[in-house]
């Protein structure tokens, strides 16, 4: 396949397609409606590894393995598919009415305890949930749950939809200055979804608590250094909430945090009103952008860009199951190539493709990135 090259500039950050790596296999009925939003991770033989999504008929979810291609540069090519790492089978991953799904995986190997724990999407009974499993191999996965969530302030975070979690890999400070295992997800209240927030005006309030990126904390997990008995996350601490223009519907996040020599580094993504309007309403436009936090004190934001990294463009980014979506979820830092300041982002294309591009950290954080404030407008 012909690899499309091209470069986006924001905010001083550089990213540079390179190619797709996964496409739909024709006559696989698991990918019949698309492989989107992968984890990456390296395994323990320094290969990377891919989770796509895949998805059936009735948009019917599993997460599988692939094993990523590299050509002579070191550029990822494609992928050799391995089989699946989760499918249906608890009760929390069920619906009754057949339906179901494990979905979006985000892996992080985790310092402090040893294995591999995947955060992904259950679709339960209930809404979608954040559930967890853990593996020493990659190919051998345990389900450990869904999170439970402590309430905040009459919030309750454990009994609303959520998504787009993903653990840092090492303990970090809680609020309190205590080592913790640390999330960051994203609550779905009732009316904080694009598709509703899209309905009121250009320039409207923010509920602060409602329509943010949170970052709980978890002390039972790291005290017991057992990986399969996670206690509840509290410590919730509001970190992002939609404050430009291209993210101003719904912010949520994507990467799962890596050091970097500026902090810790996030590829999110924001949602805005596209450009065209279709038979139910404006088509929603999902984009990428960057927030780098403080090494020490990860709830505070040292940078985040005021304009995304990634829109959609290409033809396979902009019509597909979902049209104009560019969705980052899994992050590879090329140490193997000698270049820990080259991030490879993977990221779902109109939820039916994976694509991947070249993100270069610079030397200095740039002048001019946002930060959330009191209150905010967008």
């Amino acid at each position: 396949m012909e690899r499309e090259l091209t470069k986006d500039s924001a905010s001083g950050f550089e990213l540079r397609r390179l190619g797709i790596v996964m496409e739909p296999e024709p006559g696989n009925p698991y990918e019949v409606e698309g492989v989107l939003n992968p984890a990456a991770v390296r395994g323990p033989d320094s290969e990377l590894y891919l989770f796509p999504r895949l998805v059936a008929k009735g948009n019917y979810s599993r997460i599988g393995i692939a094993r990523v291609r590299f050509n002579e540069d070191g550029d990822p090519t494609g992928v050799e598919r391995l089989g699946i790492a989760l499918e249906p089978e608890a009760e929390y991953e069920l619906r009754p009415d057949g339906g179901g799904g494990c979905e979006d995986p985000r892996i992080t190997f985790i310092e402090p305890l040893g294995p591999y724990l995947m955060t992904y999407t259950a679709f339960s009974p209930n809404g979608p949930r954040i559930a967890l499993a853990s593996s020493a191999d990659l190919f051998h996965w345990k389900r450990l749950g869904v999170a439970t969530f402590s309430p905040y302030h009459g919030l309750q975070l454990g009994q609303v939809d959520d998504k787009d979690a993903s653990l840092f890999p090492v303990a970090i400070p809680n609020p309190s200055g205590r080592p913790e295992l640390a999330i960051l997800h994203r609550p779905l209240f009732p009316g904080t979804r694009p598709e509703e927030t899209v309905l009121h005006p250009a320039a409207r309030d923010v509920d602060l608590d409602r329509e943010s990126i949170w970052i709980s904390y978890c002390e039972m997990a790291l005290e017991n250094r057992d990986p399969s008995h996670f206690g509840r996350f509290t410590s919730h601490h509001r970190l992002a909430t939609p404050v430009s223009p291209w993210e101003r519907l719904k912010i949520g996040g994507g990467t799962p945090p890596v050091l970097t020599r500026h902090g810790w580094l996030i590829v999110y993504h924001g949602v805005s009103e596209g450009s065209e309007q279709g038979e139910a309403g404006w088509r929603l436009c999902y984009s990428a952008g960057v927030m780098v936090l403080s090494a020490e004190h990860p709830h505070v934001i040292r940078y985040r860009s005021a304009e995304p990294v990634l829109t959609a463009a290409l033809p396979q980014e902009r019509r597909g199951t979902i049209a104009n979506v560019v969705f980052p979820t899994g992050i590879d830092r090329r140490d193997d190539l000698g270049s820990p300041d080259r991030y490879d982002v993977y990221y779902g294309m109109a939820d039916d493709r994976i694509g991947v591009a070249r993100l270069d950290m610079p030397e200095i954080l740039p002048a001019g990135g946002v930060t959330d404030h009191a209150k905010a407008k967008v």
